[in-house]
């Protein structure tokens, strides 16, 4: 579905929006700027004419009170636990004050900007609007320029803009302006899976399955993970109440008979579910099913074939979004529609809460350093509305360890060493997964190519009152240890691991090994769909922002990873990172899962009869 149908369109405003002026005009002074990357130069002003798709952030009006909802329906002590709010609830609580939207509009009209040019998200807190890059320069009183990445990609960018004075107060910031991210996904290695045939799913499930017999460390299968994460037995009793999703960008997308090939191989009885998953389209994203050439897919394939190999048949959404944050001026696209996460945000934000899912799945992150701390505040103030509502939101934890060697450097112009955290895993109200290696005992997932599970502390957001005794208890231990290349006080990822190493995956019709955060997540993700399943059928809610309950009691259902540490960062101490220690640490949270155990700590009582659900 087009996002377009998400945003109200300007002809629903109430009558006097664009009324006289209520604010005399005042200067422009710089609202925000931003360092360029290192991994990014200037190369050319960017071309008049370029159109882009602005979006400007409206002051929310009562956030804190939603942070505060947040909290409370979080909070398994609190009396409100699992009393998620509704679609209407959380729009009254973020949508901008009158005063706020008339300054904006005056202010747009000042400028030759019509009602009609304009789209609202539902909340009407975003505002887009299209225009050439010379216009939007008069605007801002800026100047764009087309950059280029080492890689070879380019994009148009401003990282300094101004607004009126008067304005600073109403408008959180307007993008693309001065964000480098570019998130791009965590699917680090692909391999021929020489071994494939080997991997036979024809065995009898057992009560008590053993894992070393069925496991192997290159080729983890549907069956291992059930096996090794304790859900075997269990069969999805409310699956049409229980919904789970998961999101692709950069033209990635999910292949439909190469996930019939992997479930028919790996769980035969889910392979019709391959061509039963729904697509949501959004802004022309993705949906062939062509075979391709390039590396293209291999992230959509590992994510949907991990969801539905574990969790079937709880209903799966596969939310495809089109735009790419990189654009190349000379390539015949006429408009840089390159802000896709947003276009998500305000479409799944839009879902009814019978349409909305309970469990979101996404595999895509940048260094925290590229985005101003503006646009990450407010993207995650977004995520926060979903965790509101009763959505568990999962994002990968990065595959470089605490930083790729060779790039530790701060972006401030200082260029000071400095372990390179993550966004939107330093977001505080989600949920970051690291990833493990190996069985018994797990261990934290690395390899020697350079892939190592990601964690560390945030440079924009501080640490969230629910961490606060585990992460002091491991910074206790560490001591003064590369004390000077992060921040101790910041918010601290991951929150929990899974299986992250070489996964069995079908692409392009070959059976392939493929490893990264990008495996872990999607499992993990499937994983709380089945808890939620659970809950539900016990007649509770569903489980939504997990964090506040796994800081405080969740963690008790979680198997320990004490082996390993966030590689990366060569040029900083000894290159090892943060390390793997009991209790929570910054590699692999407080570890991986086991099903019964979190079942049981959450109140669903009952005899688990090894035939599936409970009596």
């Amino acid at each position: 579905m087009s996002a377009a149908k998400f945003f109200l369109v300007a002809g629903l405003l109430a009558s006097g929006a664009y009324a006289s002026p209520i604010q005399a005009r005042t200067p422009y002074a710089v609202k925000d700027s931003h360092f360029v990357p290192s991994k990014w130069r200037q190369v050319a002003a960017a071309p008049s004419t370029h159109n882009i798709d602005l979006r400007i952030a409206v002051k929310q009006n009562q956030f804190t009170d939603l942070e505060k909802h947040l909290y409370e329906v979080s909070d398994p002590d609190h009396s409100r636990y699992g009393q998620h709010l509704s679609e209407l609830d959380v729009k009254k609580l973020v949508q901008p004050s009158d005063d706020s939207l008339a300054l904006v509009h005056e202010w747009l009209a000042d400028n030759g900007i019509e009602a009609g040019d304009l789209s609202y998200s539902s909340s009407k807190d975003w505002i887009k609007v299209s225009l050439p890059v010379h216009r939007i320069e008069s605007l801002l009183d800026t100047k764009y320029n087309v950059y280029r990445h080492e890689d070879g990609s380019e994009t148009v960018r401003a990282p300094e803009w101004s607004l009126p004075l008067h304005l600073h107060e109403h408008i959180d910031t307007i993008q693309p302006t001065n964000s480098f991210f570019r998130s791009s996904p965590k699917a680090v290695s692909l391999e021929v899976n020489k071994f494939g045939g080997s991997y036979s799913q024809d065995v009898t499930y057992h009560q008590d399955p053993n894992v070393t017999a069925i496991c192997t460390p290159r080729g983890v299968t549907p069956l291992c993970m059930r096996t090794l994460y304790e859900t075997i037995d269990y069969i999805p009793q409310v699956s049409g109440k229980n919904k789970m999703s998961l999101v692709n960008y950069l033209g990635e997308t999910n292949n439909r008979s190469d996930t019939y090939l992997f479930l028919e191989k790996f769980r035969p009885e889910a392979k019709e579910t391959a061509y039963e998953f729904q697509f949501d389209v959004i802004n022309n994203g993705s949906t062939s099913q062509a075979k391709v050439t390039s590396r293209i897919d291999i992230e959509g394939n590992l994510d949907v074939q991990t969801m539905l190999g574990f969790s079937y048949p709880v209903p799966l959404t596969a939310y495809t979004v089109g735009g790419s944050p990189d654009f190349i001026p000379s390539n015949g696209t006429t408009t840089n529609t390159n802000e896709p996460y947003l276009d998500w945000l305000q479409h799944i934000l839009a879902q009814s809460d019978d349409t909305i899912p309970q469990v979101v799945s996404t595999s895509y992150d940048d260094e925290e350093q590229t985005v101003p701390a503006s646009y990450a505040k407010r993207v995650c103030e977004d995520l926060a509305q979903l965790g509101a509502r009763g959505v568990s939101v999962f994002y990968s934890s990065g595959d470089s360890g605490v930083g790729g060697s060779g790039s530790c450097v701060t972006n401030n112009g200082s260029n000071a060493k400095r372990f390179i955290p993550e966004f939107p895993s330093t977001c505080p109200y989600i949920t970051s997964v690291g990833a493990t290696m190996d069985f018994k005992p797990e261990v934290v997932a690395y390899h020697a190519s350079g892939y190592a599970s990601g964690g560390g502390f945030s440079d924009l957001f501080p640490r969230p009152a629910y961490q606060d005794k585990a992460v002091k208890a491991y910074l206790k231990g560490l001591g003064d240890r590369d004390a000077a290349y992060f921040n101790a006080s910041g918010r601290a990822y991951p929150d929990i691991a899974g299986q992250g190493s070489y996964f069995s995956t079908v692409w392009n019709g070959t059976d392939t090994l493929v490893s990264g955060t990008s495996a872990s997540t999607p499992l993990i993700a499937a994983l709380v769909a089945l808890v939620n399943d659970a809950l539900l059928a016990g007649g509770k809610p569903t489980l939504g922002f997990l964090n506040p309950w796994l800081y405080k009691k969740g963690y008790r259902a979680f198997t320990d990873i004490t082996s390993g540490s966030a590689v990366g960062c060569s040029e900083i101490g000894d290159g090892k990172g943060f390390p793997a220690v009991e209790g929570w640490d910054p590699v692999t949270g407080f570890g991986t899962p086991k099903f019964r155990d979190i079942i049981h700590l959450l109140g669903v009582h009952g005899y688990w009869n090894h035939t599936g659900g409970w009596s």
